[in-house]
């Protein structure tokens, strides 16, 4: 009865009604339609006069037509998010109504709703120049991208097929690598927001995102990285010595005490790097979130999520040589329950064992397998030594095929599988090795000595020649010390074969030693993404450096007799912690040539020296 009762609010009009302006346009009148559209295009209209028109244009929309399209757009283009509730509730009536009658137009409603997925750009401007252009830090943004999404999810609702017409437009509007991080944080959170209201986009949302970070961590090398984060570090450290006694010592002691934290801490120096880590940070954080229900696992979530990133990964992934980072959205999905990452090694063996398979997706599928059983602590070692058996048995069934014959030959190009096979065999090894033998020493010896490495090590293929040297030198030392096969004999005879490559340039001739023939990359070496390797660090197991102890006791072979009671520092030593980032990683890029800063976290490329 108030509603009825209480007079209309007077704003100032031109012309007639709504109709009647569009009808006069299509007899050739169109004074007024002009005078509508300056109307509707001011920057200045009033919050009432935006209701009016627009209850106006809800009863009208059979008019807005394909021939009215400049019309429609202007109506898009209202500055309808940052008005009152009123407005942006009489706005999501009209996107309903208009979509619904009017289909033609749904492509512009999307592209006006997907454009509100980042902040708006602030210009200031002094003297005709920007002098500023940052985004937007307005405190509604957050309720801004709720009305986005229930603007999306009212189209969607009135027309059945808007995801297929979505995501084009999705693609279209994600932007730049090199624009601001807030920018590219927004938008990547608000397409996965759309992943739950419109479960069919899922996939690929998941395949544009990846792309995406993808093409940021290929660009972003792990040197770079680190190259990054020491020069920052040491132009920190010349900043902090010059301003030594400029400030109040107390003032500062006051700060700590009350945990100020410099806002820098948690940056990574390299721009590239910066984007990517928090990226990273929110997928990781979609994928728990999806996987778990009120705190809990939810099993049939987190199998569907699987299958999408796995589908993902096969595409996108796998031929992708050398990224650093993306795929750890295997690992910490495989960390929710031990069948996902028993799952994920199954995927991969079958992989790598397919020979209709390309050569280079079954070396890349050893060396995930081989990374993944060597560093990820939630793989029990049921589950290590039940892979080391197919993966033993494999190589065995291949030295029978292979190993006399016209093929029978140290050739990568030929044998790639066998070879990757071999070091994710010597990798997984060298890792677990200790808990392989713990408890009972002379099961876990008859354990090694049944998966007979000294016929694969002997064989015509010559694995200790292709393999990165830094895992053929740990190798040997453990398989010597235990007496399961004596290396250093090959390896002095591979050496002594080795043939540098001799390159000419214009500064003279290079002499270059191919030390990675095989080309092969640890896929799960150490994360070193600041915020985001905080997901990863608890379930990650890092190597822990060889003390001087651990290096001599390798030159000691064990004795025959040795009981499983009696003690021996090297295997009651504790398996590798994660408590300490120590070691040198057996990396795919000049692994034995590297600085220990390079690749922290990773067996050491330690030389033991060849018992004579």
């Amino acid at each position: 009865d108030d509603f009825i009762s209480s007079p209309p609010k007077k704003t100032v009009r031109f012309g007639g009604t709504l109709t009647e302006i569009l009808l006069k346009y299509e007899k050739g009148d169109t004074t007024d339609f002009e005078l509508l559209k300056h109307q509707l295009s001011d920057p200045d209209i009033k919050d009432a006069q935006i209701i009016n028109w627009l209850h106006e244009f809800r009863a009208s929309v059979a008019y807005l037509t394909k021939e009215l399209e400049q019309l429609v757009n202007i109506l898009l283009k209202l500055p309808w998010l940052r008005r009152s509730r009123e407005v942006v509730e009489e706005y999501l009536g009209f996107l309903g109504n208009l979509v619904s009658a009017q289909t033609v137009h749904l492509r512009p409603c999307l592209r006006m709703i997907v454009s509100q997925f980042v902040p708006p750009r602030i210009t200031i401007r002094e003297d005709d120049v920007d002098i500023s252009d940052s985004d937007d830090d307005d405190e509604n943004i957050s309720e801004n991208f709720d009305t986005c999404h229930r603007a999306l999810q009212t189209v969607a609702r009135y027309v059945p097929s808007t995801p297929q017409f979505l995501m084009p437009i999705l693609v279209e509007f994600f932007p730049f690598i090199n624009k601001s991080e807030r920018t590219l944080e927004c938008y990547v959170h608000n397409l996965l927001r759309v992943t739950v209201y419109l479960p069919t986009l899922r996939l690929q949302i998941l395949e544009l995102i990846i792309e995406k970070l993808l093409k940021l961590d290929v660009s972003t090398p792990q040197q770079d990285i680190e190259d990054a984060e020491e020069t920052a570090n040491n132009s920190a450290s010349e900043e902090k010595s010059t301003e030594e006694g400029l400030f109040d010592m107390e003032e500062d002691e006051d700060r700590k005490g009350n945990k100020v934290v410099s806002p820098g801490v948690e940056r990574m120096a390299h721009p590239l790097a910066e984007r990517l880590d928090i990226l990273m940070t929110i997928l990781f954080s979609y994928i728990k979130d999806v996987c778990h229900v009120g705190g809990k696992l939810d099993i049939n979530n987190t199998k569907d999520l699987y299958r999408d990133l796995v589908s993902v990964f096969d595409k996108l992934i796998l031929p992708t040589h050398a990224s650093c980072h993306v795929q750890y959205f295997m690992f910490y999905i495989c960390s929710f329950k031990l069948g996902l990452a028993e799952a994920f090694l199954d995927h991969l063996w079958k992989k790598l064992q397919d020979p209709n398979n390309p050569s280079v997706i079954r070396q890349t599928a050893g060396s995930y397998i081989g990374s993944f059983l060597a560093r990820a602590k939630f793989i029990p070692i049921v589950t290590v030594k039940a892979c080391l058996d197919l993966l033993v048995n494999w190589l065995h069934k291949y030295i029978d095929n292979q190993d006399t014959g016209a093929n029978a030959y140290c050739d990568v190009a030929l044998h790639g599988p066998f070879y990757s096979t071999c070091q994710a065999v010597f990798y997984t090894l060298i890792f677990r090795h200790k808990q392989l033998l713990d408890g009972n020493l002379r099961k876990g010896l008859s354990y090694l000595q049944s998966l007979n490495f000294e016929r694969i090590v002997m064989c015509q293929l010559n694995p200790l020649k292709i393999c990165i040297p830094s895992v053929v030198n740990l190798f040997a030392a453990i398989t010597r010390k235990y007496q399961l096969v004596f290396c250093y004999t090959i390896i002095e005879r591979n050496n002594r074969q080795f043939i540098p490559v001799v390159r000419s340039g214009t500064g003279g001739d290079l002499v270059q030693t191919c030390t990675n023939p095989l080309d092969s990359f640890f896929p799960f070496d150490p994360y070193i993404l600041k915020r985001s390797k905080k997901t990863i660090d608890p379930m990650y197991q890092f190597w822990e450096e060889l003390s001087a102890e651990d290096l001599e006791n390798l030159k000691k072979p064990i004795k025959k007799g040795t009981s499983e009671d009696e003690d021996d520092d090297f295997l009651k030593g504790e398996t590798p912690q994660n408590d300490g980032v120590v070691g040198i990683a057996p990396n795919s890029y000049e692994s034995n040539t590297r600085s220990p800063v390079s690749s922290i976290g990773s067996p050491a490329d330690c030389y033991v020296p060849y018992p004579l």
